[in-house]
């Protein structure tokens, strides 16, 4: 139980994360477009992103998604995280926009360990309880 609940709580915490990333995309504003000229992406990435973003979102947190498609996702949000930090420090930012995508991937690959755990735990049968003799 306790293993579900750290699933759910990294999970979430990513996920949020993941959504406010993907609908500040979406959403146009100046700072954002202004983010994504700087680091020298065309206009239609962000969206692109964005979208990207929210669908992979949903995709780590409906449980019937199959099991592929959840690897994909993470592997989505891998390579954006390491190309996001890369990119930054191409661009010359600070430290902390270099390391901010960093401290997330390690958030979104705590979930990918807890979830193999999680339904590790789920697919292997419980030990029977044998009554005592006496």
């Amino acid at each position: 139980m306790k293993l579900k609940i750290a699933y759910w709580a990294v999970t979430g915490l990513f996920c949020l994360m993941m959504s406010y990333s993907g609908f500040s995309g979406l959403s146009g504003s100046p700072q954002v477009v202004e983010g994504f000229r700087h680091l020298g992406y065309p206009d239609y990435f962000r969206v692109l992103l964005g979208t990207a973003k929210l669908l992979g979102v949903v995709a780590l947190l409906v449980p019937l998604v199959p099991r592929t498609l959840r690897e994909w996702a993470y592997a989505g949000f891998t390579i954006n995280l390491i190309s996001a930090s890369v990119s930054h420090y191409a661009s010359g930012d600070p430290t902390g926009n270099v390391m901010g995508p960093l401290i997330f991937l390690g958030v979104m690959l705590a979930s990918h360990q807890l979830w193999h755990r999680v339904s590790r735990g789920a697919a292997e049968p419980r030990p029977s309880v044998q009554p005592a003799m006496g």
